[in-house]
C-alpha cells in the first residue's frame, strides 16, 4: 500500500513536467542550500555533535527523506527543535547512544506510518504544540550563550539550571567573541527582506564574521576540520549495537519519534496551506522513519522535516521533490570544495545564527492570538508546556504536554450546557401556534455537547429542582452521542419524572443519539410516542394530554 502511494505521488507530481519547471526546481534547490548550508552546520554543533555531522544530515535527508516524501515541498535536515532535544541526550547517553536512539526511532516512525497512525499525531492541540516551540526556543537561545560570550559553564540537566550559573559569575566573556556573534545577529536583523530571498541573512552573517577573524586573527573557537566524506569517523556501527542496552535506549528513542513526526507533520500542513498540495501523513513519516534509520550508519543526527527551508522552496517556486535533491547535491558540492573555508567559521558566529533562529522560530501570531484574546485555557497550556520544556527533560516535557491535551479534550467534550426554559406562549403565537404555552407546569430543556461520562455531573444538577414540572422536554437537537453513562442519566431524570405523576418527552433527537437510546432500551421505556420532531410538537401534544397539576 505506502509503495502504490509513493508511485501515485510520483505519477501526480511530475505529469507534464517539462524543461523550465527544471529550472525552477534548479533555482529553488541552490536558493534552500543557501539556507541550509548555515543552519546544518549550526545545528549540528547545538546538537552536541559536530559541523560536520550536521552537514552530513542535511546532505542525506535532503536524498533519502526529499525522494520518499509524502509532499512535494518537504526538505528535511537537523532543525532546531531536535538540536534542543538532543543537545540534553547527548549529555547523558553520548554520542553513540544518540546513534542507537535515531535508529530506533527511525523504526518506530516506518512502523508509525505502514500502520496508518499519522493522523493521531494532529490530535495534539495547537496551544500545546506553540508552548512545547517556544521552550525549545528558549532552550536554543540558552544553550549557545557560552559560545556567544566565547565562555565555558559547567553543563547543567536543565536549561532553567543553566540560567542560573550565568548569574553566579566565575567567568569573563571574551570580547572577540562577542563582536562575531553580534556582527552575525546585526546582520541577520537589519539586511533587507527582499534581499534576503536572493541571499540569506545567515550565510552573509557568517562569511562576514569569519572574513573578520581571518583578516585580525583574532584568538576564538572555530568549527574545526570540516571531514571531506559522507563517512564520519564517529558514526554507528551495527555489528557492535549494545543489544544488552537497548531497553535504556526506548525513552530517547520515543522522544526524537514524537518531536520527528510532530514537526514533520507540521511542516506539512504549513507546506500544504502555502501550495494547496495535501500533504501525505504516512507515506511523509515511512520516508522520515527510513531517512532516520539510515542517517546514524553515516555518523549524522536524527533529522526531521525544516518548516524555513520547505518555505524558502515553495517561496522560490519549487515544483517538485528535485527541489531538496539538489539542495543536497549543493551541499555536497560545498562539502567538497569549500571545507577548509567553514573550518575557519568561529563558533560565535554560529551562536548568533542560533540565537537569532530561535527568536524566530516561536510562532509569534498564535502566542499574540490567545493571550491578546484571554484564551484562559490555551494561555494556561501553552505557559505549562512551556515552562516544563525548560525546566524538565523533554521526555517528561512531551508527557505533561500530552497529558494536558487529553485535560484540554476531555474539558471541551464534558461542557454540555443546559438551559431550562419557560414555555412562552407569545414566542409560541409568533410561530403559528396559537392553543399551546398555558400550562404553566410544562417546562423545555435545551441540551448542546455530548452526553457521555464526564459531562453527566452538569446534566444531573441541572435538573436537581424540578419543582412542579409535568413535562419535561428534552430538546436533543445539539446532543450528537451518548454513552452508557448518560443512559443511566437520562433513565435516572424519567424516573423521577414519573414518580411525581409527570413525563419525560424528547425532541429533536440526532440519529446518533437515537441509536443509542434504542440499543439501551430508552426508547421502550420513555415510550415512542414521547419522541418529536421539534419542541414545539412536543409542547403541543403535552399540553392536550392535560396536567394534572393544572387539573387540582
Amino acid at each position: 500500500m505506502p509503495r502504490r502511494s509513493l508511485v501515485r505521488l510520483y505519477r501526480d507530481e511530475f505529469r507534464g513536467y517539462s524543461f523550465e519547471k527544471f529550472q525552477q526546481d534548479l533555482l529553488a534547490g541552490l536558493t534552500v542550500a543557501a539556507v541550509a548550508l548555515p543552519l546544518a552546520l549550526a545545528f549540528g554543533v547545538a546538537s552536541g555533535a559536530s559541523a560536520a555531522s550536521g552537514l552530513v544530515t542535511a546532505i542525506l535527508s535532503g536524498f533519502i527523506i526529499g525522494a520518499l516524501s509524502g509532499a512535494p515541498y518537504q526538505i528535511s535536515g537537523p532543525t532546531g527543535a531536535m538540536s534542543a532535544v538532543l543537545i540534553v541526550l547527548v549529555q547523558k547517553y553520548g554520542l553513540q547512544g544518540i546513534f542507537v536512539a535515531g535508529l530506533l526511532s527511525g523504526a518506530l516512525l516506518t512502523l508509525i506510518g505502514l500502520l496508518r497512525l499519522g493522523r493521531f499525531i494532529a490530535f495534539i492541540p495547537s496551544p500545546v504544540i506553540t508552548g512545547f516551540t517556544s521552550g525549545i526556543a528558549l532552550i536554543i537561545f540558552i544553550g549557545q550563550i557560552d559560545n556567544f560570550l566565547g565562555v565555558k559553564t559547567a553543563a547543567a540537566e536543565s536549561a532553567a539550571l543553566k540560567v542560573t550559573q550565568y548569574f553566579k559569575g566565575g567567568f569573563t566573556p571574551d570580547w572577540h567573541a562577542v563582536i562575531m556573534g553580534a556582527l552575525v545577529v546585526l546582520t541577520m536583523l537589519l539586511w533587507p527582506k527582499k534581499l534576503n530571498a536572493r541571499f540569506p541573512a545567515s550565510l552573509l552573517g557568517i562569511i562576514l564574521a569569519t572574513a573578520l577573524s581571518w583578516i585580525v586573527n583574532w584568538p576564538v573557537q572555530r568549527i574545526g576540520e570540516i571531514p571531506q566524506t559522507l563517512f564520519l569517523a564517529d558514526r554507528l556501527n551495527l555489528f557492535t549495537l549494545p543489544w544488552q542496552q537497548l531497553p535504556q535506549f526506548i525513552t530517547p528513542a520515543l522522544t526524537i519519534t514524537a518531536l520527528g513526526a510532530i514537526e514533520s507533520l507540521l511542516c506539512g500542513a504549513v507546506g500544504s496551506n502555502m501550495t494547496g498540495i495535501r500533504m501525505q501523513a504516512n507515506q511523509e513519516l515511512i520516508g522520515q522513519g527510513i531517512g532516520n534509520m539510515l542517517i546514524p550508519l553515516f555518523g549524522g543526527v536524527p533529522a526531521t522535516a525544516a518548516i524555513a527551508r520547505s518555505s524558502v522552496g515553495i517561496k522560490s517556486g519549487g515544483q517538485t521533490r528535485l527541489v531538496s535533491i539538489i539542495h543536497a547535491i549543493g551541499l555536497l558540492l560545498s562539502m567538497f570544495l569549500l571545507a577548509p573555508v567553514m573550518a575557519r567559521i568561529p563558533l560565535a558566529a554560529l551562536a548568533g545564527v542560533l540565537m537569532v533562529t530561535a527568536v524566530r522560530m516561536n510562532e509569534w501570531h498564535a502566542i499574540r492570538f490567545m493571550f491578546g484574546k484571554r484564551f484562559k485555557t490555551a494561555m494556561l497550556a501553552f505557559t505549562i508546556t512551556m515552562l516544563a520544556t525548560v525546566a524538565l527533560d523533554l521526555t517528561q516535557a512531551i508527557l505533561i504536554g500530552s497529558l494536558i491535551s487529553a485535560a484540554i479534550f476531555l474539558n471541551q467534550l464534558s461542557s454540555l450546557d443546559v438551559t431550562i426554559q419557560e414555555v412562552d406562549p407569545e414566542k409560541l403565537r409568533q410561530r403559528g401556534i396559537e392553543n399551546a404555552g398555558t400550562c404553566r407546569h410544562v417546562r423545555v430543556a435545551f441540551l448542546t455537547g455530548p452526553l457521555f461520562f464526564a459531562a453527566t455531573g452538569n446534566f444531573i444538577e441541572a435538573f436537581n429542582n424540578l419543582g412542579d414540572t409535568h413535562a419535561l422536554i428534552l430538546s436533543m437537537r445539539g446532543v450528537s452521542n451518548i454513552d452508557t453513562s448518560g443512559l443511566e442519566a437520562l433513565r435516572t431524570l424519567a424516573l423521577r419524572l414519573r414518580k411525581q405523576g409527570g413525563m419525560l418527552m424528547c425532541a429533536g433527537v440526532h440519529e446518533n443519539a437515537r441509536t443509542m437510546l434504542k440499543r439501551g432500551g430508552l426508547v421502550d421505556e420513555i415510550g415512542e410516542e414521547n419522541f418529536f420532531w421539534s419542541s414545539d410538537q412536543a409542547i403541543v401534544e403535552a399540553e392536550r394530554r392535560g396536567c394534572a397539576f393544572c387539573k387540582s
